[in-house]
């Protein structure tokens, strides 16, 4: 008699277990294909629009530069042409004429740089860690030199009734001034050749280009993540960027979780 009680336990159990197989939903609904979740999760290449701004801004500094240029030593340096240049500025003085032009000229820089740090940090939302650290300093450099141009324009004024010995010194200081401040041209225009670039490579996001280096490692891809601190690298490099890709798989896990309860409901009304 105690010999076949242990066999009415176990029919029970699997009985039990069979029931709860097919009571669940989920595994008695209808499979996900593969290929029809990745069409559904992998969201389309979007280009920076960015590139035309940096050149577009390039041109209108230089073009300043060369009528500052211009304006300063007609206007100012010249005695021929200042009868002229007083009909044209309504008799102001050229540098307060360079010096509001210069103004505006930052301003758009603070648009620019705005305009572009916006679509760098949604770039970031989707996956493109190693780009907007590559291209961080581009878009901040040319704000920097011009700040720094305004505080030594600043300066040139507040000295000038101290150069008023020398002639036409503070001009040429000024002139010296807005000519350094084309080295942020060179800037500019290498940010518009790596967002050009990165928009005609369209390139996968970065983890996906590090799953596929681990899987088909080669010499041509080399295992070059670093997931952890090594020595000799900036640990504060190492924490940003961990956070950024961990800020970035959250948003994909949710998009993912998401796309799996359509499909799912989808094929279970099909």
């Amino acid at each position: 008699m105690d010999s076949k009680e242990p066999p009415t336990h176990i029919n029970n159990s699997s009985m039990e277990i069979t029931q709860s197989l097919d009571e669940d939903p989920l595994i008695d609904g209808p499979l996900i294909s593969p290929d029809i979740l990745d069409k559904a999760i992998k969201r389309e290449f979007q280009q920076l629009p960015t590139s035309w701004a940096a050149l577009l801004l390039s041109l209108v500094h230089v073009a300043f530069v060369c009528l500052s240029v211009v304006l300063a030593v007609f206007c100012s340096i010249l005695q021929s042409h200042q009868d002229q240049c007083r009909d044209y500025l309504s008799n102001l003085p050229s540098s307060p004429v360079i010096v509001f032009a210069k103004v505006c000229l930052w301003l758009l820089l603070m648009a620019f740089e705005r305009y572009v740090q916006r679509h760098h940090v949604a770039a970031r939302g989707r996956g493109y860690l190693q780009f907007y650290r590559a291209t961080r300093n581009l878009r901040s450099l040319p704000v920097y030199i011009h700040s720094a141009g305004n505080a030594a324009v600043l300066m040139v004024l507040a000295a000038e009734p101290l150069l008023k010995g020398v002639k036409h010194l503070s001009v040429s200081l000024l002139l010296g001034i807005l000519v350094l401040e084309l080295l942020s041209v060179p800037c500019l225009l290498l940010y518009s050749v790596r967002v050009q670039n990165f928009n005609r490579e369209r390139p996968e996001p970065d983890v996906s280009q590090e799953e596929r280096s681990h899987g088909y490692p080669s010499n041509t891809h080399p295992l070059s993540t670093e997931t952890g601190f090594r020595d000799g690298s900036n640990l504060e490099d190492v924490v940003e960027k961990q956070a950024d890709l961990i800020e970035y798989l959250k948003q994909h896990n949710t998009q993912l979780s998401k796309r799996i309860l359509s499909l799912t409901s989808q094929q279970m009304r099909e």
